[in-house]
């Protein structure tokens, strides 16, 4: 199993180093851009393959333990170790990653995104996905951040070279904003592992910060979830994704939202909590502030971009939605309890899959209208996509009622355990205060639910298309193949819950335990 992960760590990196190579002419197909694309999806297809092997191989009665492990020295005078491992946090987002890259990939074989070779595309998005999930298996601090920066340079390009209008300066914010919150994040785990004299997330987690006191752990932490929010984002820290998205390609979208904002609330619950309990026990009432704050700012930018005559882009509307859904990730963590943490486990799950196909929705509607602005696809009488394309209009309205939290979808659970976590936190930490923010967060989910139904009503309703409007395709075979599995999987993750939750709890009870059984 050890050697399993290892492959799908790497594995992505050979084929990204493969994709660069001619194409054999055995398997060039109609053409070399077409076998470059067939590549990306056989390197995804086979990631993702790897990773529901390890899924069925793992130990499901020991959740909490490290398993397919790697463990080898690399820099023996820091004590840095090529150290990789899964337990019952990483595995979900393990596998997240792995099949969100294989749809975004399958997606582009048929949609190729307009810009330069799709060689460097294929090659870009191979690097990507290698990042990420090395950023969910290593267990030491330099090589977290290490793999959490491989990805800015890819995700940079994506949306500098196959974006939309205002493609360069969104991806110079992105990257700008992301590289000096990880200069800040990098003094910090060189603080952590400094003074506790190792950088083995395992050992730091075990010894749950008693080598470390209380004034540093604050600044650690401090540090390090400075570039940690960054990534999430957290409000104020917000300001460089709605450009990011609105003039990202679809896939880059979808993996933004999808996989990289899980990044900073993962090395939270994986760094933080653990390693600095003490510090994270004295800023998690303003973290759970600013969560609260992002909650509600979320909603209300998504209802301003959302009213009539606001030229509101569906993109930047969806964008400013993960503000807030990530706003109930941080306000769970911030309990410091098991169940809020394994509330934000199962939202950040929840959140991928929805806020994915979302994504994918919005790229196929502006595909088909040519835009993506509210106002000019409502028009006059409304969008009109139940009457026009009744099948993307149909899954629009599911996507868009499982975001708003509809009890039997994957948005419930998570947002539900957030606030119960918010309701009785942990000890020592400020009842009244946290019961202001779970009534703040309450809020918030009816405001997402005002504008969600709002966009549903001027997209998805209108008048009935007139014989002299031109045809408008429905969702095709490859968006179907690439959109079913998420919309399946909210549906199995809302009505059964304890498949994920199964999986996190026993490693979060260990984890604020201190990494005692």
């Amino acid at each position: 199993m050890q050697f399993l992960l290892a492959f799908i760590v790497v594995g992505p990196l050979i084929g990204a180093a493969a994709a660069l190579l001619p194409a054999p002419p055995g398997l060039k197909g109609k053409s070399p851009d077409q076998a470059v694309l067939r590549h990306g999806v056989t390197v995804t297809g086979a990631i993702l393959a790897a990773a529901i092997v390890l899924t069925l191989g793992f130990d499901h009665d020991q959740p909490s333990r490290m398993q397919a492990t790697t463990d080898i020295s690399w820099i023996p005078a820091l004590d840095v170790r090529i150290h990789l491992g899964i337990d019952g946090i990483s595995l979900p987002l393990l596998v997240l990653t792995a099949l969100l890259t294989f749809l975004c990939a399958l997606y582009s074989y048929f949609k190729m995104p307009a810009g330069p070779s799709p060689r460097a595309f294929v090659a870009l998005l191979l690097v990507l996905e290698s990042g990420t999930l090395a950023t969910f298996a290593v267990l030491d601090l330099l090589l977290f951040f290490l793999a959490f920066e491989m990805v800015l340079i890819p995700m940079y390009f994506l949306i500098a070279r196959w974006g939309g209008e205002g493609r360069r300066a969104a991806a110079w914010r992105f990257i700008l904003y992301t590289l000096l919150g990880s200069v800040v994040m990098l003094l910090g785990l060189l603080l952590i592992g400094l003074k506790a004299g190792t950088f083995d997330m395992v050992a730091l987690a075990t010894d749950n910060g008693r080598d470390i006191t209380t004034s540093v752990q604050v600044i650690a932490v401090l540090a390090v979830g400075i570039g940690l929010a960054v990534k999430t984002p957290m409000w104020p820290l917000h300001s460089w994704l709605p450009d990011a998205h609105t003039a990202a390609p679809t896939v880059g979208s979808v993996l933004l939202a999808g996989v990289l904002l899980k990044m900073g609330t993962y090395g939270f619950v994986r760094i933080a909590l653990p390693i600095t309990p003490d510090g994270m026990h004295v800023l998690a009432p303003y973290l759970a502030a600013f969560a609260a704050a992002g909650i509600i700012y979320g909603s209300l930018a998504c209802l301003s971009l959302a009213r009539t005559g606001a030229k509101g882009d569906l993109k930047r509307l969806i964008a400013y939605s993960s503000v807030g859904h990530m706003g109930f990730v941080l306000l769970g963590i911030a309990t410091m309890t098991p169940t809020g943490v394994n509330g934000a486990l199962f939202a950040n799950v929840a959140h991928g899959l929805i806020t994915g196909l979302l994504f994918f929705l919005v790229g196929a509607i502006k595909d088909r209208y040519g835009t993506a602005d509210l106002d000019t696809l409502a028009g006059a009488t409304g969008a009109a996509l139940y009457g026009r394309a009744p099948r993307l209009g149909g899954l629009l309205a599911f996507a868009a009622v499982a975001s708003l939290g509809l009890p039997g979808l994957a948005g419930f659970w998570g947002e539900m355990l957030a606030l119960f976590g918010a309701f009785r936190p942990a000890e020592g930490l400020s009842r009244p205060a946290f019961l202001t923010f779970m009534a703040v967060g309450a809020f918030g989910t009816l405001l997402t639910a005002a504008y969600l139904l709002v966009v549903v009503r001027r997209v998805c309703m209108g008048a009935r298309p007139g014989p002299d409007q031109p045809a408008l395709p429905d969702i095709q075979r490859y968006e179907f193949a690439a959109w079913s599995p998420l919309a399946v999987l909210t549906v199995v993750a809302g009505l059964w819950p304890a498949v994920l939750l199964g999986l996190t709890d026993p490693a979060v009870q260990k984890l604020l335990a201190g990494g005692k059984s």
